[in-house]
């Protein structure tokens, strides 16, 4: 369903704004994809008066999720090769798959498989990073997740790249190609520090700068990492090395960041630069915790992401959450107690904030994206507080208690289920590729 005009009614609708307001029985106001008005029903505008609604009694509502890192076409390979450390997973077992698999056709299947998990378990906007990111900027465009697209980079052959030395020239096709989109923002993403060269580097980061975008970069994700930058570059860390080379700033997203020293924290914070941790999948791959601490302190923007299926296993948001305050409990060096309320904000506004996506989604805010979700509760939400609330979806709901999601006005989630996706044909085709791919392990 997609009108110009709609009202969301009997929800308690938490609004994730700057005023942290909670309206209990609220309605949201859509005009043409963005939201017009939140509150009371007794305040509606005149102009919705006669436009239709979607009831939503018995739900929980708040802004469509923000995914900070995702990999959408790696759902393809969910199960390869678990129970790995970092580097074996990735030289071993990824390289080698994505070299066979990763063809345009199956590229674009796999985001479409990705982007039916995100949506159904709450996740309306993502950062994503991959090799021929135009067919997963297309897929995401079609199926309605919004977010930011980073085209891969690396210093050695790459799927849609045989020739390194085309890399860059590739990304800046991508990047004029896909300037014109309104909800999907191409960026760039050279891969890491280890996997590119200082002239790699350095001609991504001016790309970026040249076209106004995003730079994406996993960083300080591993031990391995660390022995190898020092080895490579004189004994530099790699925050250190980014620095060096003048690629910290405010459009710079350093993803992982687990292993970041007090130094380095500063110099992430005096540059602007956000950061993005995926607990689930440095458990998953025993790179460590990040010190969260440290970059909340300096007021580092941060935000909150799965990473790819391949990884995680799955691109479930809640449990991401979830994962994330536990995790942090225990950290060796400076453990924190984030309370729900914080967890959820880097979900949501707080990454919206860290991917310089903030003025556009990550609250229910006049003005702003109409990207909202609705969780079915079982619970009793009446005159609840707003902390309740909160640790309500981040102690005690997963991706299955969502029940509806409208992106930019077009509802895409209903009763649980994907509108619009022959579900049926596209698992079947992952199931037929899967078989192939299952033979590598």
């Amino acid at each position: 369903m997609s009108t110009d005009l709609v009202l969301l009614c009997g929800g308690t609708v938490l609004t994730m704004g700057a005023s942290q307001e909670v309206f209990e029985g609220g309605v949201i106001g859509v005009r043409g994809g963005r939201i017009d008005y939140v509150g009371m029903p007794a305040s509606v505008p005149d102009t919705f008066r006669e436009a239709p609604s979607v009831e939503l009694a018995d739900h929980l509502l708040l802004p469509g999720l923000v995914n900070g890192h995702t990999h959408l076409p790696m759902s393809l390979y969910r199960g390869l090769a678990d129970d790995l450390a970092l580097q074996e997973w990735l030289e071993e077992h990824m390289f080698p798959a994505e070299a066979e698999f990763a063809t345009a056709a199956n590229v674009t299947l796999g985001t479409r498989l990705s982007v039916v998990e995100l949506l159904l378990s709450g996740t309306t906007t993502c950062a994503d990073g991959y090799f021929r990111e135009d067919r997963v900027l297309s897929a995401a465009a079609e199926m309605g997740l919004g977010g930011i697209f980073g085209h891969g980079l690396m210093d050695f052959p790459a799927p849609g790249i045989p020739d390194p030395g085309d890399g860059l020239s590739v990304v800046e096709h991508f990047l004029t190609a896909h300037s014109d989109h309104a909800y999907q923002r191409p960026a760039v993403f050279p891969h890491a520090p280890y996997t590119c060269s200082d002239g790699t580097l350095v001609g991504a980061k001016r790309l970026a700068l040249d076209h106004g975008v995003t730079f994406i970069i996993h960083v300080a994700e591993s031990g391995h990492e660390l022995s190898a930058l020092r080895e490579q570059h004189g004994g530099t860390t790699p925050v250190r090395y980014l620095s060096g080379l003048g690629l910290l700033d405010r459009d710079t997203v350093l993803v992982h960041a687990v292993h970041v020293d007090e130094v380095e924290a500063d110099l992430i914070a005096a540059s602007g630069a956000s950061v993005v941790t995926n607990t689930e999948s440095n458990m998953k791959l025993a790179s460590g915790i990040a010190p969260l601490a440290r970059y909340l302190e300096r007021g580092i923007p941060v935000g909150l992401g799965t990473d790819g299926c391949a990884s995680n296993n799955d691109l479930d948001l809640f449990q991401e959450m979830r994962l994330t305050a536990l995790a942090q409990r225990l950290h060796p060096e400076c453990p924190i107690s984030l309370d729900p309320l914080d967890v959820l904000r880097l979900a949501t506004i707080d990454g919206a904030r860290a991917l310089g996506l903030g003025d556009r989604v990550g609250s229910i805010e006049a003005g702003k994206q109409a990207d909202i979700v609705a969780v079915k509760t079982s619970q009793a939400t009446a005159s609840r507080p707003l902390a309740e609330l909160c640790a309500l979806l981040v102690n005690g709901t997963s991706g299955a208690d969502v029940d509806w999601v409208m992106t930019a006005g077009t509802v895409r989630v209903e009763d649980g289920y994907p509108v619009g996706v022959d579900l049926d044909d596209l698992l079947g085709r992952v199931r037929e590729l899967g078989g192939a791919i299952g033979r590598l392990s």
